[in-house]
């Protein structure tokens, strides 16, 4: 049975119900949490390191194969099975071209990604605020043009209530799955924009995180919200050393707070924020 979302994200696995869970944690993503919004992390440091090394290797082995598939298409060109060794030649370059506008943004993702690239859910007043990097938008086909700006980021606050679970394959060998946002217009099931929430999970835990945010969101008792890496207390530290210094806009981090709809709405006054 296929998404309900559409279009469809490619990898598509299950689509994810909303509601409480009682399913414990077992998670570190959770770096914070008190009674009015929490804050996971989408990449661990190790991950993110890994990964980066993992993708620039990708691109320099593409960069060495498209080269050497067009030195293959003209020195093959005069031989007796020139045709053949031609269109296995152009295939070899498609789908390195292919790879590398896949590797390459996975790449500036991970190497310009800093400190886990942190979502954050308010449960006060049911907004999710994110900052992270550019690559995150799921797009196959990208302009050349945005190659050049691996530091650019989306920051952006949306409704939790637009916003419906989705498990993807990541089709590696370790049977690995991500847990993908799927933000809709509201009411409906057609999928505007896309935000990533839990990758490279084994199928065992894949619902760890999904379901302890679900039950954060409608304040049920699985929820435990000391058990961030951040203790409730340390609110202070966890700001000071995850939110400065990484382009929060001053009026996102007082809504972090926020004790409902009605106070939004007067801290985004305050600082000329459009509805």
């Amino acid at each position: 049975m296929p998404s309900k979302y559409r279009p469809q994200i490619f990898g598509w696995f299950g689509d994810l119900d909303k509601g409480p869970h009682s399913l414990p944690l077992h998670d570190d993503r959770l770096i914070y949490a008190n009674d009015n919004y929490c804050a996971f992390i989408r990449q661990e440091h190790s991950d993110q390191i890994f990964y980066t090394c993992l993708y620039f290797v990708a691109i320099i082995l593409g960069i060495i194969l498209i080269v050497g598939t067009v030195m293959f298409i003209f020195g093959f060109n005069d031989s007796k099975i020139g045709d053949q060794l031609t269109i296995v030649g152009i295939i070899g370059f498609i789908t390195c071209c292919f790879a590398l506008n896949y590797a390459i943004p996975e790449f500036y993702q991970n190497a310009f990604s800093r400190l886990g690239s942190p979502i954050i859910f308010n449960r006060k007043t049911g907004k999710v605020y994110v900052n992270e990097s550019y690559f995150f938008n799921f797009k196959i086909l990208r302009h050349p043009k945005v190659f050049l700006q691996p530091k650019k980021r989306r920051i952006q606050e949306y409704d939790w209530n637009d916003m419906h679970g989705v498990i993807i394959h990541n089709f590696s060998r370790n049977a690995l799955s991500s847990t993908v946002l799927m933000v809709c217009q509201p009411g409906t099931h057609q999928v505007i924009d896309h935000v990533m929430l839990d990758p490279a999970r084994p199928a065992t835990g894949r619902m760890f995180v999904w379901g302890w945010i679900n039950s954060f969101m409608v304040n049920y008792k699985s929820a435990d919200i000391d058990d961030g890496e951040y203790k409730t207390d340390e609110e202070a530290k966890f700001k000071t050393d995850i939110i400065e210094g990484e382009g929060w806009p001053e009026w996102m981090v007082e809504a972090f707070n926020a004790t409902s709809l009605e106070e939004l709405a007067v801290i985004k006054q305050k600082y000329n924020i459009k509805p």
